[in-house]
């Protein structure tokens, strides 16, 4: 058994406190987690270890996917979440694809927010690289950045 991780991440330095992040990822997953001109539908969210995390996503076309379903694993308030596909509710194993992990680090200049998948084995992480990770996920990142900066400013 290798113990290398097979990890997948981006980050950026937020200029907003992260209580602001933290609301922001909460409340307005459906402006940011997926990048446009696809659009994210939130199904459910109970924010607690083993609670279903459940989100599909639409595309311009009228594509869909999913939903994209799994658990939380760990909710930190404000400084970290991670969610897995590999469950749905109720600890029903599924064909797993990745552990997110959401970290938002304060900083005196704002957040330092990370996302970051962690795959199964090396073939996951390079099928998401050629899915599009870098692309998807940065400009994912870029909305989100400036979601909580917009917010922050009204705030």
């Amino acid at each position: 058994m290798s113990d290398e991780i097979h990890e997948l991440s981006v980050s950026c330095l937020i200029a907003a406190p992260p209580e602001i992040c933290w609301k922001v990822w909460t409340d307005l997953k459906d402006q940011w987690f997926c990048p446009k001109p696809w659009r994210a539908e939130v199904i459910e969210e109970d924010m607690r270890p083993g609670g279903r995390s459940a989100v599909q996503m639409f595309g311009p076309d009228g594509e869909e996917t999913g939903p994209m379903e799994g658990v939380f694993l760990e909710v930190l308030p404000g400084r970290r979440v991670v969610t897995t596909d590999a469950f749905r509710a109720g600890w029903i194993p599924q064909t797993p694809f990745l552990t997110a992990i959401w970290d938002f680090a304060a900083q005196e200049d704002g957040t330092r927010f990370t996302a970051t998948a962690r795959h199964w084995d090396a073939e996951g992480k390079s099928r998401h690289q050629e899915m599009g990770f870098e692309a998807g996920w940065g400009e994912m990142m870029a909305q989100f950045k400036a979601l909580c900066e917009t917010s922050a400013a009204i705030a």
